[in-house]
């Protein structure tokens, strides 16, 4: 007996589709993200996630820089700024929390070469400036310089994240790590004193203890450096 072919559902007894929205896109963005990385999120990708077309997004998401930032803004939400209102040096607690913006970005190393570009302007990115604010005014810095410095901050934070993060994938890091230090420990006093002198100070220090030694420096740069007109 010949088979038959099945008869064409109609549209009303498919299933419908979940309504578009912009945290739609924005979550699945990130779930892309965590499982193959942010080059992978394109609007092609996402358009086949979401069971669409790719000019749908871009009601929604201008471009991929735009995408970037939603993506960005969403994972600031994981940053803790309960030191912000918290007992004790009001610099250390601003170092715990630009400390805590920079591991979100070691954690999505591609996202941390984005994010000196894009620029997140959500609830979350605007939780953060609030709470860099708060402890600067604590620590009585001027409102201009606090106001110019929460750039600064943010940029070493990202930059110095970014760095890392391309350190940690080069395939030879650890080689070159190590000839780094065999060069500087070996260097000739007679040609190279300070770095012979300070060969060992030169490496010194857990990443984690260097950033925060970064942020310090910074902050006490933001303080006592005046805007000059």
């Amino acid at each position: 007996m010949a088979s038959r072919t099945p008869a064409p559902r109609s549209r009303r007894e498919r299933p419908a589709k979940p309504a578009l929205t912009y945290q739609g896109i924005v979550d699945t963005a990130v779930a892309v993200m965590r499982a193959d990385g942010l080059q992978r999120v394109t609007m092609r990708r996402l358009a086949q996630e979401l069971d669409t077309g790719p000019a749908s997004l871009y009601v929604y998401v201008a471009n991929t820089a735009e995408l970037h930032a939603a993506i960005l803004e969403e994972l600031l939400g994981a940053v803790d700024l309960k030191p912000a209102t918290a007992r004790g040096d009001w610099c250390e607690r601003l170092v715990t929390v630009l400390g805590a913006y920079t591991f979100i970005l070691f954690e999505h190393p591609s996202l941390a070469h984005s994010a000196l570009v894009a620029r997140p302007s959500g609830p979350n990115y605007l939780a953060l400036v609030e709470a860099i604010l708060t402890l600067l005014r604590e620590g009585k810095v001027p409102d201009a310089q606090a106001a110019w410095g929460v750039d600064v901050l943010l940029q070493v934070a990202t930059a110095t994240a970014a760095e890392q993060s391309t350190r940690d994938q080069a395939i030879d890091a650890a080689d070159e790590h190590n000839a780094l230090v065999a060069a500087l420990r070996d260097v000739n006093p007679a040609t190279h004193p300070r770095i012979s002198a300070l060969s060992a100070d030169l490496v010194s220090g857990t990443p984690s203890q260097r950033l925060a030694w970064i942020f310090r420096t910074v902050v006490n740069g933001v303080k006592t450096t005046p805007i000059v007109e």
